[in-house]
């Protein structure tokens, strides 16, 4: 009698894996580039309809508030459908409703839009991520779903590129471009059922369809019990609960707050509107390395002591970039925070489908996803508030630094370590 974990490990091989991995790279690009697009044109979109900073604000929380009706949904979607029609719907959501915020004739007309594009994004993220991890071994579980959450540093990079060529221009373009990730729709169609989903839904016949072979060994049965969303507040799983919602929250607060208003914070370190977009984007250029060494240090020393170093990391250059006084000590802080941030959201989104069984899996990570999006709703705010204000860098970046340290206490004391092992 085998698990499924072993029966995947011996009947999908690197080639099939290595497919996954490149086609949900790209929808995970788009869904980057969508969250991330905002952040390059709000300056000109707040210009255009004479918007004030608590306005602006209330725009950037409206893709928040979508991805949280997407990541309440997307649990109930992928468990009931399968994680290969969840990846498909919220993907459309993402490119379509991305695309018609560039015809948006009003601010009121863009923040219906952009809440709708939201629900993409915000469903998109925790389906695609529960998908690819449903097709991994254990031993190379850790890396690929770093790898995968890698490419939200080449979408962010992509779109970047993109709106400071473009948006002197015209703001539109920026989102009239993403009508290109149609073409990615027959891909996605043509790939295969999870396996565990298979398994789950058909039994044997189904995970023998997926994975197109005879699977001659008896294969363990995934739990059958009902599960509840209640049931990842109660033990085993309460205390992993408590580390990774902590993780979710705190990561997704300083993100947000950074990049919703960093070209407000370069403004207030004396940086023209021009050149707070380039610095902006070569930001999101540092996040490429913070994941990929994200998905070296998850399989050398383990989820708890990865987490723990990168959040003590972004605890420090939280606090580095306020008290910086020249241009090249600013990029320097502003590079390693980007860094260090982005390497914890690459490690968050690879140890949470580690932590609950099958059944639960995709409501667990859309549980994740939901706490992500409520402080992503609230990070705007904050920035918004305290630039409206008037208070210091320091003030406003201590709290980002705070919050970061109470994150890595709370993985050391209630986190788990799954490297190497299986999820049921």
């Amino acid at each position: 009698m085998e698990s499924v974990d072993v029966i995947i490990e011996k009947y999908v091989d690197r080639r099939l894996q290595n497919k996954l991995l490149f086609f949900t790279s790209l929808m995970w690009m788009f869904d980057a580039a969508g969250v991330l697009v905002l952040s390059f044109t709000l300056p000109k979109i707040s210009q255009e309809w004479s918007l004030s900073l608590l306005q602006s604000a209330n725009v950037l929380s409206s893709t928040f508030v979508g991805m949280l009706v997407g990541a309440l949904t997307v649990g109930l979607v992928s468990d009931l459908f399968g994680r290969k029609l969840s990846n498909l719907l919220y993907f459309l959501f993402t490119v379509v409703f991305t695309a018609l915020l560039g015809a948006s004739k009003s601010a009121e007309h863009f923040v219906v839009l952009r809440f709708l594009a939201g629900v993409g994004y915000g469903g998109l993220m925790p389906s695609v991520n529960a998908y690819l991890a449903e097709f991994m071994s254990r031993s190379m579980r850790g890396a690929y779903l770093v790898l995968l959450e890698a490419s939200w540093a080449l979408g962010s990079i992509a779109i970047g590129l993109v709106a400071v060529l473009t948006v002197e221009n015209s703001w539109r373009i920026s989102y009239y471009v993403f009508l290109v990730g149609l073409a990615l729709v027959p891909f996605v169609l043509m790939l295969p059922e999870s396996p565990r989903f298979a398994f789950k839904k058909y039994g044997k016949s189904g995970l023998e369809r997926v994975l197109r072979v005879k699977v001659t060994e008896d294969v363990e049965e995934l739990p059958k019990t009902k599960f509840l969303v209640a049931d990842i507040l109660r033990p085993p799983y309460l205390s992993r609960t408590i580390a990774i919602w902590s993780s979710w929250f705190v990561v997704s607060f300083v993100y947000y707050t950074l990049f919703s208003w960093a070209p407000k914070i370069f403004a207030q370190k004396g940086i023209s509107d021009v050149k707070s977009l380039w610095f902006t984007f070569f930001m999101m250029v540092a996040q490429l390395p913070g994941y990929l060494s994200a998905a070296y240090f998850i399989e050398k020393i383990g989820r708890k002591h990865s987490l723990f170093i990168y959040f003590v990391g972004m605890a420090a250059f939280s606090i580095v970039w306020a008290f910086v006084s020249n241009t090249v000590q600013l990029t320097i802080a502003a590079l390693a925070l980007s860094f260090f941030t982005l390497g914890v959201w690459g490690l968050v989104y690879a140890y949470t489908p580690e932590l609950y069984p099958t059944p639960l899996r995709a409501t667990g990570n859309g549980m994740a996803g939901v706490v992500a999006r409520i402080a992503g709703i609230f990070a705007p705010q904050y920035g918004g508030y305290m630039l409206s204000k008037g208070n210091s860098l320091f003030q406003i970046f201590l709290w980002l630094s705070v919050l970061s340290v109470v994150a890595s206490l709370v993985v050391m004391c209630f986190g788990i370590e799954t490297k190497n092992k299986e999820i049921k």
